[in-house]
């Protein structure tokens, strides 16, 4: 379920401290279904870069029917299910739908949507002048179209697809 509007703020640096203690937590409820870890993904993992202030992270599961039996669990946490890509992925808003400081994804260990987020951030990890585009092509995408979240993040995507090319990753629609 998509925000309504774009909202960046500069780069927190609680925002990896704040990704630990949440991975923690998840591990503990994941653990029957855990595989391949649980990662920091997103814009909130590359220090330095503006971001919506929302922890973005995906998680491994070893088979995603079986993962379904952790939506009560993750739940209990308040992380709350919505579709997104749901043929390769569970995806879960915490504290609710509407208001997120959270996003959680369950997929399995090399699904697109799993070497597609690694390698995106992986590669701005690599090479700061990357990240510093990308962050630049944020704000003037948030500047252009603040109430629209589809504009915004349709406007990343050549961007994205450019970055993933030579891994031979394919993005797909968000």
């Amino acid at each position: 379920m998509p925000d309504p509007s774009v909202v960046l703020v500069a780069y927190d640096a609680e925002w990896p401290r704040r990704f630990e203690e949440e991975r923690k937590l998840l591990e503990n409820v994941l653990a029957p279904w855990l595989e391949g870890g649980i990662h920091h993904v997103g814009s909130t993992a590359i220090p330095g870069v503006s971001a919506k202030p929302i922890i973005d992270m995906i998680a491994g599961v070893g088979d995603l029917a079986d993962a379904r039996a952790a939506f009560g669990p993750l739940e209990a946490q308040s992380y709350h299910p919505a579709p997104h890509r749901p043929e390769e992925a569970h995806w879960f808003g915490k504290p609710s739908l509407a208001e997120r400081t959270h996003h959680l994804h369950l997929t399995v260990p090399g699904s697109n949507l799993w070497r597609e987020r690694l390698a995106f951030r992986d590669s701005l990890l690599a090479d700061p002048s990357l990240a510093a585009d990308y962050e630049a092509l944020k704000l003037r995408l948030a500047a252009e179209h603040p109430g629209d979240i589809g504009e915004y993040t349709r406007g990343k995507a050549a961007f994205i697809a450019r970055v993933l090319a030579p891994s031979g990753i394919e993005l797909r629609p968000k």
